[in-house]
């Protein structure tokens, strides 16, 4: 067992600023950070740390806290100490929006990164933006959580300004794979399924639409309850149908029993989906024998490709993290560092304190957030979406992802 020393926070408001002061430190390698003296500043994470998506939740917290540690160990802020206090969402939206507002009412928290899931989002905005708590997502996806419900008519309207994200949407996402394995594969028949989550079916939404305009046939569409596990009758309706491609809107834990039994069912095809499959855990869900081939489409480029990546590899390794940094792990650390930055505004611009308003300062101040990070220029639009919008595709070749294909979409 680990010693941890309680860390006691004293809170007062002196001379228009918030000065907390910070007593002791938890020594807890790779979980909550924040040492030193002064102001202590705390940033939120939410994200599944346990359950079926651990795998990339964790991943997201390892990230955000060397972030937090690179920044203590830097003093990157004059006088401020931050501080990462991660809590787990399991990837359910009832445990989010409990966890937002856990967050809310933690005077010390000036950012969240996260969550993970689209749907779990959605149950967080309305809580932080009406604490005017920013909130920075290192995976969302799904467009309408920036640009409002009707976005896909070109009615776009922003719902919360406290929400940005990292990760480009699916309004790309989705006809990127379309385009890909449409001209590239030279797939022509698909069967699309989703899990009926915001995520999935609003991105085998955006596929869809792109895949017909290209000429692709859709041959069938079915929705799947992703906690069954039991998909032998769809993987009997795609080998009947004569598709060449399934798309799948959903995530990992699903996609690969999935993959599996429409092999095994016999159905000769290549499965495709979106940064939700990218991952270890989709090959060995399915087995390395009926992946190969599968295809998933992820955020931005290969960062081991990424020059802005070097520094954070080398720390991430050093660090000596149990866990794989994942697809989100150069995400994170930019959403967090976004939000360092953005301290860092506020308090230069406040003679070098913190003001009685600092959260919505900061919100203020992340719109104008633009920096070198880990995944290229960080910055955000008018929705507080992300400016990077380039997208990769990979396919599994001898049992690991492999990028094939990179592409940049413009503004």
């Amino acid at each position: 067992m680990r010693n941890r020393s309680l860390l006691i926070l004293t809170t007062a408001v002196t001379a228009g600023a918030l000065t907390l002061t910070a007593c002791g430190s938890r020594d807890d390698k790779g979980g909550d950070s924040g040492s030193g003296d002064g102001v202590t500043v705390t940033i939120g994470l939410d994200a599944p740390l346990t359950g079926e998506l651990s795998a990339l939740g964790l991943g997201i917290k390892n990230s955000a806290d060397l972030a937090v540690n690179t920044a203590n160990n830097k003093k990157y802020v004059s006088g401020v100490t931050f501080k990462l206090v991660s809590l787990d969402d399991q990837a359910q939206p009832s445990a989010g929006q409990q966890n937002a507002t856990k967050l809310v009412a933690d005077k010390t928290v000036l950012g969240v990164v996260g969550p993970l899931n689209s749907g779990v989002a959605e149950s967080m905005q309305k809580v932080f933006d009406d604490a005017k708590l920013v909130q920075v997502s290192p995976a969302n996806t799904n467009p309408a959580l920036s640009q409002g419900p009707n976005w896909a008519s070109g009615d776009k309207k922003r719902g919360y300004k406290s929400y940005f994200r990292t990760a480009t949407t699916d309004a790309i996402q989705g006809p990127f794979a379309a385009q890909y394995v449409f001209n590239d594969a030279k797939k022509t028949k698909a069967f699309i399924i989703d899990d009926k989550k915001t995520y999935g079916a609003g991105l085998a939404g955006t596929f869809k639409g792109e895949w017909e305009k290209l000429g692709g046939k859709v041959v069938g569409t079915q929705h799947i309850d992703p906690e069954t596990k039991d998909f032998s009758a769809v993987a009997t309706q795609v080998k009947s149908s004569g598709a060449d491609v399934v798309y799948y809107g959903g995530e990992y834990p699903a996609a690969g029993p999935l993959a599996k039994q429409i092999k095994e069912a016999g159905a000769k095809v290549t499965v495709v989906g979106g940064d939700a499959l990218f991952s270890p855990e989709y090959v060995k869900l399915a087995g390395a024998t009926a992946a190969e081939g599968d295809i998933a489409t992820s955020v931005g480029a290969p960062i081991e490709s990424l020059a802005s990546a070097k520094e954070f590899l080398a720390n991430y390794k050093a660090a000596n993290y149990k866990e794989a940094f994942e697809a989100y792990g150069g995400y994170s650390y930019d959403s967090t560092w976004s939000i360092i930055e953005a301290v860092k505004k506020v308090v230069d611009g406040n003679g070098g304190k913190l003001p009685d308003d600092a959260r919505g300062k900061v919100v203020e101040a992340l719109q104008g957030v633009s920096f070198e990070g880990v995944t290229g220029k960080v910055a955000f639009d008018e929705f507080g979406d992300t400016t990077n919008k380039q997208l990769t595709a990979y396919q599994v070749k001898g049992g690991a992802f492999a990028p094939v294909k990179s592409d940049t979409f413009g503004e």
